[in-house]
């Protein structure tokens, strides 16, 4: 394997690493918002701007995994199916926590509640991305995936 193919493979994983960073830092802006908005109307209108731009993310991110990530995976490492299926019931539950975020957006909730679902998604997101790093990332080292990263990813 050449130094080029080497750096290639290794790039996936610390990709997914900035990636998960990118996601966190996204998502500690949304809570700042809520934080510091002031009256409910205040932190729901920034929030309407952080949180659709964060859920978009983290949405688009896990997409790319189900639809590009795991199956190249899986193909390669069988025997992580088991993990794979984990993780995508992960992103379902986080694609139904967003949308109950979107949904206390959407009818201006009081900044308690909105505290509430961003703390929800901010615990299973961690749990998810701490359980992915260490089950996949050497694996990202080695897998063979000519993918955009946005294509993978998500598109951050």
């Amino acid at each position: 394997m050449t130094e080029r193919e080497t750096t290639r493979l290794i790039a996936w994983s610390n990709e997914l690493r900035r990636v998960h960073q990118r996601l966190r830092d996204a998502l500690a802006v949304a809570q700042m918002a809520v934080i510091e908005g002031g009256s409910s109307e205040d932190a729901t209108r920034d929030l309407l701007l952080y949180c659709h731009g964060f859920c978009a993310a983290l949405d688009g991110h896990h997409r790319g995994e189900d639809r590009a990530l795991f199956p190249a995976i899986e193909a390669a490492h069988p025997h992580l199916a088991p993990v794979l299926r984990s993780l995508e019931q992960d992103h379902s539950m986080i694609a139904h926590l967003l949308g109950e975020l979107s949904a206390a957006v959407e009818r201006s909730a009081s900044t308690a509640d909105l505290s509430m679902h961003l703390d929800g998604v901010a615990a299973v997101m961690e749990t998810h991305f701490l359980y992915e790093e260490r089950q996949l990332l050497r694996v990202l080292e080695s897998l063979e995936l000519h993918d955009r990263v946005s294509d993978v990813l998500g598109p951050l």
